[in-house]
């Protein structure tokens, strides 16, 4: 068995497992397991440590490396289980080098001081196996210090991938077949700060499609509502390759909460963006990141989150419960019941479906363009899953279809 990875955590994970994945294979890496961590929730902590062991129960004989923002937070506590070999902290493992080394058997623990990284490279892939729209990583790192979050101290600082090497990537991923690109990254809205002539994502993202006429669809992923650059709200108003949909990173909907997460914006700044980009694209919808339960969150505080979902006209929710992480401030913080959290976080998600059962019924009788995937299925330009009906189109083409009915939170219909 040659390599491969398990992988958990966001899109940018993703990327980097294929990264990874490659520089493995290149290296020679025979019957290695990379599990691939995440440091968002104590859940998602979990999950990797069990990961780990049932893949030292299936594969006795093989090599496990441990990477990934838990792994560089926490690189003992993962050497110290006896199914590890190897651990490999974020500053060293999209560099291919690493990876022959680790062949070579060197080092037990390979973590540096990931705040002190100041460049991220433009890492060339050739898309996502058995995927029909690819990632591309403009961005790592954050300057920010929400108070709930410990990812900053496991990605450093931001960083930014200069604008030729995105433009390669996207050709060659377009040459290769690819539809849809999405742009990703740690704190995409800050993009640019930190290279000459402190570009805006809006700019960077003009000047990728200007110079890429031929990629079809553009996507963003998670989005900071209180850095939406003009040049982005330009975008949105008039280029019809970036994708109608956008995931806010909103967090909670109550002013005294966003203040104790160190949040830089109101509840209001986020119904204010959704109104202004509606009118700029009527067909827009918006995702969002929800914190049910953050410390000292009382009932009346938790319903004017419920309340957002519905003033904002937000569609996609990612729901959390609060998971405190050592190190933060919020940890200190008075805490929520965890019964509660969960309690308030399954109420959350409750209004998230029924958010998206109201958008999927509007859709109803339409005509889409979607994005096959394999089996049929497909995503429309705002996101909506749509299983196409008859014989599946090829996968990685874009048609049209009409919805005709909703069911199971998919639209359903044929190929025009």
């Amino acid at each position: 068995m040659t390599a491969r990875v398990v992988t958990f955590g966001c899109r940018l994970n993703s990327f980097e497992s294929e990264v990874m994945l490659g520089h493995a294979v290149a290296a020679g890496l025979q019957d290695t397991v990379i599990v691939h961590t995440c440091a968002v929730t104590a859940e998602a902590e979990r999950q990797a440590r069990q990961a780990i062991r049932r893949a030292r129960r299936e594969q006795p004989d093989a090599r496990i490396v441990v990477t990934g923002c838990s792994a560089q937070i926490e690189p003992e506590r993962y050497a110290a289980m006896p199914e590890v070999d190897r651990v490999v902290g974020n500053d060293r493992k999209l560099d291919a080098q690493l990876w022959r080394e680790l062949a070579a058997g060197d080092q037990a623990i390979v973590v540096g001081d990931i705040m002190s990284v100041r460049e991220t490279a433009g890492h060339l892939v050739d898309g996502l196996d058995g995927r029909s729209r690819a990632i591309v990583q403009v961005q790592n790192g954050c300057d920010h210090r929400c108070t709930f979050c410990i990812i900053p101290y496991g990605r450093g600082p931001s960083r930014s991938v200069p604008v030729g090497a995105i433009v390669a990537q996207a050709r060659r991923l377009v040459e290769g077949g690819y539809r849809e690109v999405v742009l990703t990254g740690v704190d995409l809205t800050s993009y640019g700060k930190d290279l000459p002539g402190q570009l805006t994502l809006g700019q960077m993202v003009k000047r990728l499609l200007r110079l890429v006429p031929e990629l079809a669809r553009l996507r963003l992923s998670s989005i900071d509502p209180a850095e939406v650059d003009r040049d982005l709200l330009d975008l949105v108003g008039g280029e019809p390759r970036l994708m109608p949909h956008l995931h806010l990173s909103v967090q909670a909907g109550d002013t005294l909460v966003l203040k104790r997460m160190k949040r830089r914006h109101a509840p209001g700044d986020v119904v204010d963006l959704c109104d202004r980009l509606r009118a700029l694209r009527p067909e827009i919808a918006f995702g969002a990141d929800l914190i049910a339960g953050f410390p000292t969150e009382t009932e009346a505080m938790f319903t004017n989150t419920l309340a957002l979902v519905e003033e904002a006209g937000l569609t996609y929710l990612h729901v959390f419960p609060y998971s405190a992480r050592k190190g933060t401030p919020a940890a200190r913080m008075p805490q929520v019941a965890r019964d509660q959290r969960k309690e308030r976080a399954a109420r959350l998600r409750a209004a998230g479906e029924r958010a998206l059962a109201g958008y999927l019924a509007g859709r109803v009788g339409r005509v889409e363009r979607v994005l096959v995937e394999r089996g049929g299925m497909g995503r429309t330009e705002a996101f909506a899953p749509f299983r196409i009906e008859g014989a599946p189109p090829p996968v990685g083409s874009v048609i049209a279809v009409r919805a005709d009915r909703v069911a199971d939170a998919t639209l359903f219909g044929p190929a025009l």
